[in-house]
């Protein structure tokens, strides 16, 4: 508790001394209460400065442009953790994070990349803090990355490619196959998209992404034609590009594609079709066709290059290709 006192005396006149002040500040601080024992009494007070602090990090998140669905994400992590170790936020330690992440793990079986998820959120709320003065060090900068096995992901080969487009019985399916497969967007970019948003002469639309960013994807000729065809075969007047088949046609959803991907992977013995995997399968063939990586990051509309890279599994029959060329 001692430490806790100290440690907040120098955290608020943190913004009106300078460092060898601050040093000084703690020392004489140290030697003031040596032998002392002190007592909580303003430990409701901390805690009901949580939500407060939760919100206004939160709120800060959101004017930096991240969606709705990473807010309640972000929001949720912290609410447990905070919960779990009932102290106020300000008072929270290393030890007590080290605690709740491996409670949680050993709780729920969750994997590491789950944790490091965790840890990651909880890295920027408290770095956040403390770049608001709000606390004097975060507590998770001796928490370290928690590693995980690299673990490649498949892509579709062109004979899955091709065995779906050939057992498509509707003309929607036929496009919707070929959109994902052509440019490599977003599931949930694709369902957001008007039939106005496509521009067939220079074959591109316009998406937006995560975060509302806004991007142009372009598509093959093939995926020209079929996308026309559909367009012509319909009836309806929803302006939405994929619509349900059944009246009253309304815009397909996001779980509406999967379960229709996932039937036809399953009548054709084709594992785990899923709408991402044209998307790390687009990529992985941008790359082995020699695609700059910084030009596919545009195009996958990633903030990170990082991100692209985990995208792009290079085929090991082109390392062994680039071995006799390079190497012999």
């Amino acid at each position: 508790m001692k430490q806790q006192i100290i440690s907040e005396v120098v955290q608020q006149m943190l913004p009106h001394l300078d460092n060898a002040q601050m040093q000084q500040l703690q020392k004489v601080l140290e030697n003031a209460l040596f032998g002392c024992e002190i007592t909580a009494q303003t430990e409701k007070k901390e805690k009901d400065d949580n939500p407060k602090l939760i919100y206004a990090f939160v709120s800060a998140k959101r004017i930096e442009g991240c969606s709705e669905k990473t807010l309640k994400y972000y929001r949720t992590t912290i609410e447990m953790m905070v919960a779990s170790t009932d102290k106020g936020i300000r008072h929270i330690q290393t030890e007590d994070l080290r605690s709740y992440l491996t409670d949680y793990q050993s709780k729920n079986q969750s994997s590491r990349v789950t944790i490091d998820n965790i840890r990651r959120i909880l890295s920027s709320f408290f770095s956040w803090l403390e770049d608001e003065d709000y606390i004097l060090k975060s507590p998770v900068r001796r928490i370290h990355k928690v590693k995980t096995a690299t673990n490649i992901k498949e892509t579709y080969t062109d004979e899955d490619l091709e065995k779906m487009r050939d057992n498509c019985t509707e003309l929607r399916d036929l496009a919707m196959i070929d959109m994902l497969a052509s440019t490599g967007m977003r599931i949930g970019e694709m369902v957001l998209l008007n039939k106005a948003d496509i521009n067939f002469n220079e074959r591109e639309c316009v998406v937006f992404g995560k975060g509302d960013k806004e991007r142009i994807v372009y598509f093959d000729a093939r995926t020209k034609i079929h996308l026309q065809n559909y367009i012509d075969s319909r009836t309806d007047n929803n302006p939405a590009l994929f619509v349900t088949l059944r009246s009253p046609h309304e815009r397909i959803k996001i779980g509406g594609i999967e379960l229709r991907l996932r039937e036809m992977g399953k009548q054709l013995d084709i594992p785990k079709v899923h709408p991402h995997k044209f998307r790390r399968t687009l990529a992985t063939m941008a790359i082995d066709k020699g695609m700059p990586i910084e030009q596919l990051q545009q195009l996958l509309g990633h903030k990170r290059i990082d991100t692209t890279l985990q995208y792009a599994m290079v085929k090991q029959s082109n390392v062994k290709l680039a071995h006799k060329k390079y190497i012999g």
